[in-house]
This record gives structure tokens, sequence and C-alpha cells, in this order.
């Protein structure tokens, strides 16, 4: 079968990387598009992956988003006039939902964030199937008129960091702290300003920190070296400070202390993990030093909890050879 994967974010690159690795493995064919955005270009480079560029993220304003991503769908239209593919996956791109409705094609969709509204009323309502972690409540699947979903037990980033090997990275002075900025301009964030730059000079009096920018706002602390794979530079890190994303995840999954800090922290995958034994402390910035040094720079076994939980891929690949079936 011919499967597209769109993807939007860095995360979705690292999400689409892994789908693609399986389903070749499978004998399927796989077509892997982005956009030009911060973090998918670098990190596909990394990953040595050559996803076809479609469009560019623009969030100035709500009529670049909207003009960008209708150029997006007038592009993907073209893309696949005449050849267009048997199924489409991705991690809630709402360019390949309202292309692949469009064309015909089914949708296979990944979701972890009910507090993104906007995206998930884009998208969920488009997909034939929607797999999604336990930690979601499933008032989150009525909301939406979700026509099927698939429930794993495991978060998205399992996907990834299931026999993750960390890549060679620029050594940094011990201990390390790395502190990922807060994504403002995303459409679900409410809060358009952070104290990033703050919390990085308190932190600084505990270790190095190495400072992981969104957005070139916070010259101070900036990391000089480039761009850097998150997932191998939170594997040699002491401590990992976040807002909530993935990154928080992808360090606790890893046996890396990993503090998310609320109120964008308070998701439900970031509970799951925290109440299945993962290093992840769920907290306010108030008490982000206090927590720092109780467990900057400790060691956590979780490897048989990692092994334990669902791989996602499993999941989609089941849901991809039922599709081909029907």
């Amino acid at each position: 079968m011919k499967v597209w994967f769109d993807a939007c974010t860095g995360k979705h690159i690292r999400y689409g990387a892994a789908i693609g690795k399986r389903l070749k493995e499978k004998g399927h064919d796989f077509i892997f598009t982005t956009r030009e955005h911060p973090d998918t270009i670098p990190l596909s480079k990394i990953l040595n992956e050559k996803p076809l560029v479609v469009g560019k993220y623009n969030p100035a304003t709500l009529n670049t988003r909207l003009r960008e991503s209708a150029e997006r769908i007038l592009e993907f239209s073209r893309l696949f006039k005449d050849n267009k593919p048997d199924i489409a996956i991705s991690h809630q791109s709402v360019e390949l939902c309202r292309t692949a409705f469009g064309l015909g094609i089914p949708i296979i969709l990944t979701a972890d964030t009910p507090h993104a509204l906007s995206v998930n009323r884009l998208t969920l309502p488009f997909a034939n199937t929607v797999i999604l972690s336990e930690a979601l409540p499933r008032s989150f699947t009525k909301n939406y008129c979700i026509q099927k979903f698939v429930r794993f037990k495991g978060v998205d980033e399992v996907a990834w960091i299931q026999g993750f090997k960390p890549k060679k990275i620029v050594d940094f002075k011990k201990p390390t702290i790395v502190l990922r900025q807060i994504e403002t301009k995303a459409a679900y964030v409410n809060k358009k300003s952070d104290n990033v730059k703050s919390l990085a000079e308190k932190l600084s009096e505990l270790g190095n920190v190495c400072l992981l920018q969104r957005y070139n706002d916070v010259e101070a602390f900036r990391e000089k070296n480039g761009f850097q794979d998150s997932a191998s530079l939170v594997a040699s890190a002491d401590l990992v400070v976040s807002y909530g994303g993935t990154i928080s995840r992808e360090a606790a999954l890893l046996g890396i202390p990993s503090i998310a800090i609320s109120d964008m922290a308070k998701t439900y995958v970031n509970t799951y993990l925290a109440k299945k034994g993962f290093p992840l402390f769920i907290t306010s910035e108030s008490r982000i030093l206090k927590i720092t040094k109780k467990v900057i720079g400790k060691k956590f076994d979780v490897t048989k909890k990692l092994f334990d939980l669902e791989n996602p891929l499993d999941v989609i690949v089941k849901t991809i050879e039922s599709l081909k079936q029907e």
C-alpha cells in the first residue's frame, strides 16, 4: 500500500520517521512530507530523512496561518492529482486531513492533546480511525464525532524511545540542565510570553543550562552549537525542565529526571507516566529549584517500565493492515 505521512513539527518528523521505517519493513510504499519549520528540516537531516517540503509555518497572524494552510492544501491536491495514496496518516496535520478527506483517502490519526481545541476541531472529525493513549479521557473521543478509535497502553513517544540509540552530541559541562522554551506561538497556548530567561538564570546556579529555543528571542543562554537532536541531548542530561511537551516525556522514558511546569504540563499523558513511576515531576514555577536540588543527577532505571508500555507503531501497522483488507 502507498501510505502518506505529513509532519508539521519536530515531533511529527520523529514519529513519521519511526512509522516510515516500520512500514517499509512491511513492504509498504511511504510518502513523507513536511513544511518549513524551525524544527522539521534540521531534525530531518539529523535523522537522515528526506521528506518532501510543502509550504511553510508562519504563525505571525491568523491571516498568515490561514493562507499558508490553504496553499499547502492546494499544493497537495496538485501533488496527488493523478497518483493518490491509499492511506493518509498524521499526528493531526490539518492540511493532510482536509486534502485526504477531499480526495477520498482513508485517514488514520494519532492524538494526545485534548487542550488543542482548534486543531482537534479541524482534524478529528475527518478521521476514519484515531489511535490514542489510554491516558486520555473517554470524553475526548465523544466531543469530535470520531468514527472509530483505538486505545493503546502507552504514549506516542514510545514509538521512537523504545530501542533508542542516542547520537553523539557536543559535550556539555556537568551537571547539564536542558531547559525547553514554551511554545508561545502555538494555537493552543494561551500564555503568549514566558519566563524562560529568568528561569535559566536561576537554574544556572545549580548546573550548566542548555536552552533549547523555539524562537530567536532569548540570546542569553542560547545554545551556540546549532540545532540539537533533543532526544539525544536529554539522554545525556542530568535534568530536563520544560513546560510539559514531548521532551518531558522523552526524558522520563529514558530515566532522566524531568520537571514539567504547569499549567500546560498538567496533561493526561504526563500524569499517566508519572503515575506509572517514570521520573516526571509536574509542578509550578515557584517549586522548580526545590525539586531540582532533590533530583538533579539521579538516574532512574525504567527499562522494564518502558518495554512494558505498548508501542503505538504496532497499533498503527495493525490498523493499516485492517484497512487494506476492507
